[in-house]
């Protein structure tokens, strides 16, 4: 009866990864009616849009462009940056040439880490999460993350049945049956991914529900070319960047044999 225990196990996965999706679902659908009406009273600034999009790692690459873009900072498509004004112009930028260092020149990859670590980007999040724009930090589960657990268990019991059925079975109890056993767990499974894949799509590992609304308002407006510009990047990465030098400049990656 070794293949009971197993059942109990596979049980135990889906069960659990079920009931935290259906609570950061809950938890989520909550915020998004306590703050349903921030995204009517308020806009997002440059900075505010990188950490809804992608966290503390995209305000510094917004950071870094925008100085790359008004020649205050150079970025070498080798992975170097060189500051060019000393003077920064906010706390972020103050924190980019912090990071950089008194020589005035770092790899860019080092420098992206110690500013994305900041003071500065800590105020921002705080902010973004006292105005229910953000993913508090500490909640529990978020709707992402348990989405996953639930995939993870939907591979898991599969393979627990496998092999279950793999085991000596004793006398009259059918591979059949056993095999009928595990596909119930399985059915919780991914009957929970294809409710999440209709009911609580798109999640976001940083933005709220109404962080997320603004974030669809700031894609469609058009501000000129250079805010448009920094917006892309803003919410959609380095991979917005259509510089191949200055995209070149964060995808460098050294040879073995370079210093």
């Amino acid at each position: 009866m070794f293949w009971v225990l197993l059942l109990l196990l596979a049980w135990a996965f889906a069960g659990t990864a079920c009931a935290l999706l259906c609570l950061a679902a809950l938890r989520a659908a909550t915020a998004e009616a306590r703050d349903a009406s921030t995204d009517r009273e308020r806009g997002l600034s440059l900075y505010e849009a990188a950490f809804l999009s992608g966290g503390p790692a995209r305000v510094a690459d917004v950071t870094l462009v925008s100085m790359a873009r008004q020649r205050r900072l150079l970025l070498a498509h080798t992975g170097w940056a060189t500051v060019v004004d000393p003077r920064g112009r906010d706390e972020m930028e103050r924190s980019v040439i912090g990071a950089i260092g008194p020589e005035g020149q770092s790899r860019i990859a080092p420098v992206r880490a110690q500013a994305a670590g900041a003071e500065a980007v800590r105020r921002l999040a705080d902010g973004l999460e006292r105005a229910g724009l953000a993913v508090p930090e500490g909640t529990g589960v978020t709707v992402g993350a348990a989405v996953r657990r639930v995939r993870a268990a939907a591979v898991a019991v599969p393979a627990l049945g496998a092999t279950a059925l793999l085991l000596p079975v004793q006398t009259g109890t059918p591979r059949l049956l056993v095999g009928l056993w595990f596909a119930l767990p399985l059915t919780l499974s991914l009957s929970c991914l294809a409710i999440a894949r209709f009911e609580v799509h798109p999640y976001s590992r940083w933005a709220s529900p109404a962080g997320q609304r603004l974030l669809g308002a700031l894609a469609g407006r058009r501000d000129g070319d250079e805010r448009s510009f920094l917006t892309s990047v803003a919410v959609r990465g380095i991979r917005a960047i259509g510089e191949p030098e200055l995209r070149a400049a964060f995808t460098h990656r050294d040879q073995p044999w370079r210093e």
